[in-house]
């Protein structure tokens, strides 16, 4: 089922899509329509009229999986399937035609050749002033002005029409033919082409790593697939050709000779260190130029007009038989287009960053997946699991070693035929140690897990000695002076700005992480919690003295009470907080957890990951969120109604 699910993606995202539609609209009117009827019955500002509304929390996530369809291609693919492997076949062409157009206006707004004259001519300008007159002779300072003439004559032959050879005239003029003749095949009838077997054979688009079928599937990708092989011959007849004369060649012989001259004057005299090293460097300047313009790649002025013209009918030509392809793509795959590369077709812009939620789904149920063996979880961890865990490695974490050296006694040692006989103490150290097997129980495991335990654990040592810290800094004149530097010192600084120092003091542990993480927990908790006492109102303090009420009884059920606001919303800031940290802890140092898959994912940059990875800490996000909410109503239904 998982198969077919995975292979038919593009139908499951349309039946979501229509689905998301019908949500969204539907949603609007009941919404529309509820607001009627109750806006008799509420005023504004009244927190009783902000619960309900279901409708448009269906409204707005609607709305956000659509946008989330439409800018990943996931609408575009999940009603026309076929476009991409279209797209592919042309990107095709666009590839084998690409060094051709490199030397033409389309993709810059000059010729190659203007753009390498203009450069190299602004600087051998500056090179021709800026001679260390000092550091060479006359003769040799006249063999460089020499040169310097003889490139500028190089670069006018070049440029020159009439010193162009007849058989690079003739060569051009055959390319343009060609890519002419190219245009005008894709004016011809391609529906007589039938896709081979091995096309049809191929995965779906974005069922696999190469995620756009390559070979042809419809009759009309495979004229645009005929038509890119035939200019990839053109191509390579272009690459081939030069702009070389006799006139040309004479020229680059000398100029080779002068500089050869140059290079065997400079070892040859009698230089300081200094001064060789300046004239060789200014020699390889002089020579790096020349190497630009010697290979013969600076036509004439209008020795391309041809070339391009025929590229631009070309264009034409694909844009035309595109057809209804335009409309598609104009409307349904917004940003940038598809890209052939040397292995494979591959989606750009949006769609590149932003997967599809179906491919994200279905990376999600194989990371969920608990079969380790066949390919589930990840770096041989699962997702969210369940497994047995021994008692006795949680007494080993529980009691430390050394406690049971506080006991009295010595520890056995083995006799003179070298048996070992264990005494209580060494039971007892065996029992500290979990060499003694008591049994297991279930517990939960995987990545999600080890990151919810860590949270879980550094927030409760949070709120167990930061609330009381903080209650007593709301009442207390020594604690509060006492604390309060300590505790303003280290909350301002980043949570991460600690996590190499903790990390390295700790290692990448556990207990690194659970320190880090309570230090964010027990900062946030003390300034929640002595908000909340020194806000209690003096007046129920002094009627509670007055009902001859103890310290103890004052501190019980009215500071409290009237701080458990406070802590609560504390504790729901620090989940936030510290999942946040955690997960920026375990990218930095770890081998589990949502951190770690996402730093893993972000190095291979395989991105339905790392969106799973996002989805999955904004959903325990969310979910922590929701206890804390409901945890709030229920210890504190007072509030908002003073």
């Amino acid at each position: 089922m998982s198969d077919w699910l995975s292979d038919n993606r593009s139908l499951l995202a349309a039946i979501i899509v229509i689905t998301l539609f019908l949500s969204f609209f539907s949603s609007i009117f009941f919404g529309l329509k509820q607001n009627i009827i109750r806006s008799k019955n509420e005023v504004f500002g009244d927190p009783e009229r902000t619960k309900g509304g279901w409708y448009w929390a269906l409204c707005g996530l609607s709305a956000i999986l659509l946008i989330w369809f439409y800018f990943s291609w996931g609408l575009g693919r999940a009603f026309f399937p076929n476009f991409a492997n279209e797209m592919c076949q042309i990107a095709k062409v666009e590839e084998a035609l690409s060094p051709v157009t490199a030397t033409l206006p389309i993709q810059s707004r000059y010729y190659k050749s203007t753009t390498l004259v203009v450069r190299n001519l602004s600087q051998l300008s500056i090179l021709e002033k800026n001679i260390p007159h000092k550091y060479f002779d006359q003769s040799e300072i006249e063999l460089i002005s020499q040169t310097f003439l003889q490139i500028k004559e190089l670069v006018s032959v070049f440029s020159n029409p009439k010193d162009q050879s007849l058989g690079t005239t003739a060569s051009l003029k055959s390319i343009e033919n060609e890519i002419t003749k190219l245009a005008n095949s894709l004016t011809s009838e391609y529906k007589g082409f039938e896709p081979s077997e091995l096309a049809l054979l191929q995965p779906k688009w974005g069922v696999t790593e190469i995620e756009i079928p390559m070979i042809p599937t419809t009759p009309k990708g495979i004229l645009f697939e005929k038509v890119a092989l035939d200019a990839q011959e053109v191509t390579n007849i272009f690459l081939k050709l030069r702009n070389q004369s006799s006139k040309s060649e004479q020229l680059i012989k000398k100029i080779r000779d002068d500089i050869k001259t140059l290079r065997q004057l400079n070892e040859v005299t009698s230089l300081t260190k200094e001064s060789a090293l300046i004239r060789k460097k200014y020699i390889k300047a002089l020579e790096r130029i020349f190497k630009r313009l010697d290979d013969g790649n600076i036509f004439s002025a209008n020795a391309l007009a041809g070339i391009n013209s025929s590229v631009k009918l070309l264009n034409r030509s694909i844009v035309q038989l595109k057809g209804n392809l335009n409309s598609i793509d104009f409307l349904f795959f917004p940003g940038a287009k598809i890209i052939k590369s040397r292995t494979q077709c591959t989606e750009q812009g949006s769609a590149r960053w932003l997967p599809k939620p179906t491919d994200v789904a279905a990376t999600f149920a194989n990371l969920a997946n608990p079969n380790i063996e066949k390919g589930g979880g990840y770096k041989g961890t699962t997702l969210l699991w369940w497994k047995w865990l021994s008692i006795s490695e949680l007494i080993a974490v529980a009691i430390p070693d050394h406690f049971i050296d506080l006991f009295p006694g010595e520890y056995s040692q083995h006799d003179s035929q070298g048996k070992f006989n264990p005494k209580l103490k060494d039971l007892m150290l065996q029992f500290a140690q979990g060499d003694i097997y008591l049994g297991s129980i279930p517990m939960l495991d995987g990545h999600i897990w080890d990151s919810m335990f860590r949270v879980l654990v550094a927030l409760t040592l949070g709120v167990f000695l930061g609330v009381p810290l903080g209650i007593y800094m709301g009442v207390s004149r020594f604690f509060k002076s006492f604390f309060d530097p300590l505790i303003e010192l280290y909350r301002p600084v980043p949570p991460l700005a600690w996590a190499p120092l903790i990390l390295t003091i700790f290692g990448i542990q556990d207990d690194g992480k659970i320190f880090l993480l309570f230090m964010v927990a027990f900062a946030i908790m003390v300034i929640s919690a002595r908000t909340g006492a020194s806000g209690t109102q003096l007046s129920k303090i002094r009627a509670s003295h007055s009902l001859g009420a103890s310290n103890q009884q004052i501190l019980r059920y009215v500071i409290l009470p009237n701080a458990l606001p406070e802590i609560l919303t504390g504790i729901r800031i620090s989940i936030g907080v510290c999942w946040g940290t955690l997960v920026a802890a375990e990218m930095l140092a770890g081998t589990t957890g949502v951190g770690f898959i996402e730093n893993v994912a972000r190095t291979v940059s395989d991105y339905e990951l790392i969106w799973v990875t996002i989805l999955i800490m904004g959903l325990l996000g969310l979910l922590f969120d929701l206890v804390m909410r409901w945890l709030i109503a229920k210890l504190i239904p007072w509030r908002g109604k003073g």
